[in-house]
C-alpha cells in the first residue's frame, strides 16, 4: 500500500498524519517517538498496518514533537496528549472509531476511551502500563534520559537494544537511526521522561469499551507483568499474551497479531483450518481471554464426557484440542503436541466450532478458558 502524510491543525502545532485502507476507522496512538515516513518503510512494520488496513481505514499519526509533526513542543503532560487527540479526531470528522495505543500511546488511549465511551468502539492497548514509573527502579528513570542527552547516538542503540534485544544487528541499528531521525535528544529524553509520569491506574477501572490488551512475554522495554495489571484493571478485558522479546507489535509474529486484533475488532474470520500460522521465531499468538473485573477464573474447562458445550457436548479430545487452542497452538502443533495428523485436527476443529456456533478461533479460546462465550 502507499500512504499519504496529510496534516492536521492543533491547538499546539501541526500534526502528520496518513491514512491506509477502507472501512471502520482505527486511530492508532503512537508510542514514544515514532517518524511516518522512515517506520513505513520498515518491512515488519508495513505489513502489520497493511493487514489491518484490508478491512478498516488505519489513521497513524506522529505525536508533536517528533517525526514527520511540529518539532516545537514545550507541554509534556497527558492534558497536552489529548488536546492534539481530540483535535486530530475533529479534523478527520470521527464520530465512532476504534482506538488503538502502544506503549505510553497505550495509556493515552485509554484515558481518551474512559472519557468518551459513547465515540470509541473497540480499544486495543499494547505493551502499555498502568503507571510509568512501574516501568523501572527510579535510577534507571534517570540515568536513561541522561544519557540520551549526553549522547544521543549511544543513547539511541542501548533503547534499541532494549527494544529489540536479540536482534540481528541490521535491525538494532535501523531503529536506532529511525529514532535519532524522529527526535532531537532533548525531544526523545522528554518523551521518555513524560512516559515516566504517566499514571492512569485510578482511569482504567471507569472504562466501559470492549477492551483487548496485548503484551509481549519476554518484553525487557515493558514486563508482561505490568501489562497483565493493565488488563486485569479495565472490567471485561480480554488480555492477548504474544510470545517474543522485542517489544514492538509488529517485529515478532506480526501477521499473527494483526489476525489477533482483526478478529478482535470484529472481522470475518478465515476458516480454523486455512488461518494463516503465527510468523517469525517462536511466535505464538494466544487468544484473547477476560481478565478483568467480573470476569470468570481462568481456570481450563473440565475436560471429561460429561463436561457440556455451549450447544451440545464437547469430546475429551474436543475439550483437549480446544483448550491448546486457548494457548495459542496452531492446529499443526496441536497435532503434534497430541500425536495427530493435521487433518485430524482440523476437523475437530471444524467440529468445535459448530458445537459451539462461533466462527474465529479466539471464541474458541474464550470459551475454553471461561467456559461462556461473551455476548455479541
Amino acid at each position: 500500500m502507499r500512504q499519504v502524510v496529510r496534516f492536521a491543525a492543533t491547538p499546539a502545532g501541526p500534526v502528520a498524519y496518513a491514512v491506509t485502507g477502507s472501512g471502520p476507522p482505527l486511530l492508532c496512538v503512537p508510542g514514544w517517538v515514532s517518524h511516518l515516513g522512515l517506520m513505513w518503510d520498515d518491512p515488519a512494520h508495513r505489513r502489520f498496518f497493511e493487514a489491518l488496513s484490508q478491512r478498516h481505514t488505519v489513521i497513524r499519526f506522529d505525536k508533536l514533537g517528533c517525526g514527520l509533526s511540529d518539532r516545537a513542543r514545550t507541554d509534556f503532560t497527558m492534558e497536552s496528549e489529548l488536546t492534539v487527540l481530540k483535535a486530530l479526531i475533529g479534523h478527520l470528522g470521527l464520530e465512532r472509531f476504534a482506538l488503538f495505543g502502544s506503549c505510553d500511546g497505550g495509556q493515552v488511549a485509554a484515558a481518551y476511551a474512559a472519557s468518551n465511551p459513547d465515540a470509541v468502539t473497540r480499544l486495543i492497548v499494547y505493551g502499555s502500563c498502568a503507571r510509568g514509573a512501574d516501568l523501572a527502579p527510579p535510577d534507571v528513570r534517570h540515568s536513561v534520559p541522561a544519557l540520551v542527552r549526553a549522547h544521543w547516538g549511544l543513547g539511541s542503540r542501548v533503547l534499541a537494544d532494549i527494544w529489540f534485544p536479540d536482534a540481528p544487528a541490521e535491525v538494532t541499528g535501523m531503529f536506532a537511526r529511525m529514532q535519532r531521525a524522529a527526535a532531537t535528544a532533548e525531544m526523545a529524553a522528554e518523551l521518555l521522561e513524560m512516559f515516566y509520569r504517566f499514571e492512569v491506574a485510578d482511569l482504567l477501572p471507569t472504562i466501559r469499551v470492549p477492551t483487548l490488551v496485548a503484551h509481549r512475554r519476554g518484553s525487557r522495554a515493558i514486563p508482561f507483568e505490568l501489562g497483565r495489571e493493565m488488563a486485569a484493571l479495565i472490567p471485561g478485558a480480554q488480555l492477548a499474551a504474544f510470545e517474543g522479546r522485542a517489544q514492538p507489535i509488529y517485529a515478532v509474529g506480526g501477521e499473527a497479531a494483526a489476525a489477533t486484533v482483526r478478529s478482535f475488532l470484529g472481522d470475518e474470520p478465515r476458516p480454523a483450518s486455512d488461518a494463516p500460522a503465527p510468523v517469525g521465531p517462536g511466535a505464538r499468538s494466544a487468544g484473547p481471554v477476560p481478565v478483568g473485573s467480573g470476569a470468570r477464573s481462568a481456570a481450563p474447562a473440565p475436560v471429561g464426557p460429561g463436561a457440556r458445550a455451549a450447544d451440545g457436548p464437547l469430546t475429551a479430545r474436543e475439550f483437549e484440542v480446544a483448550d491448546l487452542i486457548a494457548d495459542g497452538l496452531t492446529n499443526a502443533e496441536v497435532a503434534k503436541r497430541l500425536g495427530l495428523s493435521v487433518r485430524t485436527v482440523d476437523a475437530h476443529v471444524e467440529h468445535i466450532r459448530v458445537k459451539l456456533g462461533v466462527r474465529a478461533r479466539t471464541q474458541i479460546a474464550v470459551w475454553a478458558r471461561v467456559g461462556s462465550l461473551p455476548a455479541r
